[in-house]
Parts: C-alpha cells; sequence; structure tokens
C-alpha cells in the first residue's frame, strides 16, 4: 500500500509512555537556572563547594580522597568544566527567550506610539477646527459693544425726538436690578 502524501502520517506505538511537555517548560526552566546563575549566592555556594573539595582532597583522610593533589585536581576541573557546559547554552536559550519577550515589548510600544501619535494628531485638528469655530462666535466683549452702539444710537434718536418736539417716552425701567 502507498503511502499518501496528503496525510500525515501514523506514527507506531512505542513500549514507552509519551510524555507530553509544555513547549515552553524547558525555556522557564533555563531561565529559571540562568538566574540563579548569575547571582552572588551561586558564586558563593561554588565557591564553598571547591574550598571544600580541595580541602578534603588535600587534608582529608588519605583512604577517603577521591582527587589526587598531585594531578591537579583533575576531577575538580572536570567537574567545573562539565558546569560550565551545561551553563552556557542555558545562558544563550534564556538570551534568546528574553530577545523574543524584548522584541514583543518593542512592537507593543511602537504600535502604542503610533495611536499615541493619531491621537494626538486627531485632538491638535479637533482644536484647530475649535478655534476657527470659536473665531465666527460672538464674544463678550463683542455683544457689549454691539449693545453700547444700539445704546448710544437709541439715545441720538430720543435726542433728535427731543429737539425736533416729537413726543417724549421714559425708558423702560425693569425691576430685579441690572445685570
Amino acid at each position: 500500500m502507498a503511502d499518501r502524501l496528503d496525510q500525515p502520517r501514523v506514527r507506531s506505538r512505542s513500549l514507552l509512555p509519551r510524555v507530553q511537555v509544555e513547549a515552553d517548560a524547558s525555556g522557564r526552566i533555563s531561565e529559571s537556572v540562568a538566574r540563579f546563575l548569575g547571582t552572588p549566592r551561586f558564586i558563593l555556594y561554588l565557591t564553598v563547594f571547591c574550598v571544600i573539595w580541595l580541602l578534603w582532597n588535600s587534608w582529608g583522610p588519605a583512604a577517603l580522597r577521591f582527587d589526587s593533589a598531585a594531578n591537579g585536581f583533575t576531577a575538580l576541573t572536570l567537574m567545573l568544566s562539565l558546569q560550565a557546559s551545561y551553563a552556557a547554552p542555558l545562558i544563550l536559550l534564556a538570551q534568546n527567550r528574553q530577545a523574543d519577550r524584548d522584541r514583543v515589548a518593542a512592537e507593543q510600544d511602537r504600535q502604542r506610539a503610533e495611536r499615541n501619535l493619531a491621537d494626538t494628531e486627531f485632538l491638535a485638528r479637533e482644536m484647530a477646527s475649535l478655534r476657527i469655530a470659536l473665531s465666527e462666535v460672538a464674544t463678550r466683549d463683542f455683544v457689549r459693544s454691539e449693545l453700547r452702539n444700539l445704546l448710544e444710537d437709541l439715545q441720538a434718536e430720543q435726542s433728535d425726538d427731543d429737539a425736533g418736539g416729537g413726543r417724549r417716552t421714559e425708558p423702560v425701567r425693569r425691576e430685579g436690578g441690572s445685570r
């Protein structure tokens, strides 16, 4: 039977159960390890470990020494090399994840800045249109000057009527005080 190329391949069952691990789990673990490797606590623990190792293999019971000072503490060198060989990729993985987070944050900042710029431009256009509209609105001073001019015109007409012998009319007084 020929396999179809448009269908996914069926996997055969294995004897061991398949472990389902989150895709992000190894990244989180590597970040936590890398974060720990960058702390003073780790430096202190590593220093204490090395001092105990050196003291035990230098002055400990001869039968229980497992790393010889004559060989230059080869096992300690191998242990530190092993630790460094695991630490370097974990730190790189953590840096890659941080770079991805920084890239997402930069994209969000750029989008936020674009929205702020669009909002600012909109508000500037609105303010400009309000200024234009306000220049056509009568202001308090304009209305007062127009009323003053009308009052002067009325007084001039009244004085012309008084001088011409016309009928004299008293101005109407309003109750309630002046405004």
